[in-house]
């Protein structure tokens, strides 16, 4: 099951923390979730997608229609549910190949960043194609957002001395200090935006 990280990097954020990157010269995405739920056609999904932005890549994800029917709660009949969800995705898949290939190209060139696509029904998620980036190993965007959080707060200097961090740090409250350091983060920019400029 995927599972997005929200907060700083959610719904077409430009990522975590706020812009120690070392590629400054990215286009802007703060815009990317507007732009793709204004680009998209109408009826793919039945609300706004979940749009998830990071250096590198910009995951659009989804929610599809239910599946009809109803599945006993036994081995079998979850076993049929997950087959019918799973066939539902790959039609949605297969029917919208092209046109998600254009609007990619399209927001490619508009954000610098690679395009992926995934699709959801209920708690049940599908990436399609996603980037998996070198940094001492291949990452996929989540645990990249992880990365780039420590890096952007300055508890690590690149990604690297990120990865090393991490591995030592993890345990069962990890989400949670995330969370906090963000939020720290969020509120460093308030206050560095209240202060005087200068400018007088």
């Amino acid at each position: 099951m995927h599972r997005g990280w929200h907060g700083g990097a959610g719904r077409g954020g430009r990522g975590p923390g706020r812009g120690g990157w070392q590629q400054a010269d990215l286009p802007d995405a703060g815009d990317a979730g507007a732009w793709l739920q204004g680009r998209l056609p109408d009826g793919w999904f039945t609300g706004a997608p979940e749009v998830t932005v990071d250096r590198e890549e910009i995951v659009v994800v989804g929610e599809l229609p239910p599946v009809d029917g109803t599945f006993a709660d036994t081995e079998a009949g979850r076993a049929d549910r997950a087959a019918a969800v799973a066939g539902r995705i790959s039609r949605f898949r297969e029917q919208t190949r092209e046109e998600r290939i254009e609007i990619a190209r399209q927001a490619e060139h508009r954000y610098g960043r690679k395009v992926a696509w995934g699709a959801r029904i209920g708690e049940d998620v599908e990436l399609f194609t996603v980037a998996s980036v070198p940094v001492m190993t291949r990452l996929r965007q989540p645990e990249r957002v992880v990365l780039d959080t420590l890096v952007d707060s300055g508890v690590a200097r690149s990604r690297s001395d990120a990865l090393a961090w991490a591995v030592r740090l993890v345990g069962e409250h990890a989400d949670e200090w995330l969370g906090e350091l963000r939020d720290a983060m969020a509120r460093v920019d308030e206050l560095r935006a209240k202060g005087p400029t200068g400018d007088e």
